[in-house]
């Protein structure tokens, strides 16, 4: 069965491009030229994914995903034509799973929907992964702390993900988002502390003398391994 894509953008020459070479590589894809189409096409359907434009007249991408996250938690990934490290560490911070700079390559998209995909997408194998109170099941992507259900973005269930595989050891500051199979979001080093400010709320973790992700100064993050 061919996997169903949402693609919202305002260029129809890219609708047109995008549509032929994905349904060429197993995708079924409905395309809609504003954000507020966007948003009721994913009202009357059901989707495996969504490539996002950034800008565009009306409501911008920013605002679409801010609405998709209040009910969803389906990848998304934003093609932007900026350069401005800002827009992408917004799109991130507000839940977009990753983001493709344009001008791109049909390929390059392609890969990458298929790495957002794959991050999104159980396991048979089912990894779970216990660190102290944090109970971690990976191919379901659910996160619970003493039991109860932590409601995380993409990219900070990644973080945290590489945090506990690596309980009790420091990991890197600039490794970090490589080793949360993110090497190839180039936003720089301040989005890590950002991520890690946002775990921290979530997971009830107080900021003024976090106990569960501990800062390494100088060095980087690690997850307490033991009960806190």
């Amino acid at each position: 069965m061919a996997l169903r894509l949402l693609l919202i953008d305002d260029d129809t020459r890219l609708h047109a491009l995008l549509a032929s070479y994905l349904e060429q590589n197993g995708f079924a894809v409905t395309v809609a030229c504003d954000g507020a189409r966007g948003l009721l096409a994913l009202a009357a359907g059901t989707f495996d994914a969504v490539l996002l434009d950034v800008m565009m007249p009306g409501m911008d991408g920013i605002e679409v995903v801010r609405r998709i996250r209040q009910k969803s938690s389906m990848p998304i990934l934003m093609l932007t034509a900026r350069g401005d490290e800002a827009d992408r560490v917004v799109g991130l911070e507000i839940g977009a799973d990753d983001y493709i700079a344009k001008p791109f390559s049909p390929r390059e998209l392609l890969a990458r929907l298929r790495a957002v995909l794959r991050r999104a997408t159980p396991d048979a194998a089912g990894e779970r992964i216990v660190a102290g109170d944090i109970a971690i099941d990976v191919p379901g992507r659910v996160v619970t702390v003493s039991g109860k259900p932590t409601d995380l973005t993409g990219i900070e269930f990644d973080i945290l993900v590489a945090l506990a595989r690596r309980a009790g050891r420091v990991v890197a500051r600039e490794a970090l988002l490589e080793e949360a199979g993110r090497g190839d979001v180039n936003v720089g080093g301040r989005t890590v502390d950002v991520h890690i400010s946002h775990l921290r709320q979530k997971l009830s973790d107080d900021p003024r003398s976090p106990r569960l992700i501990k800062t390494v100064r100088g060095v980087g993050y690690v997850l307490a391994k033991d009960r806190v």
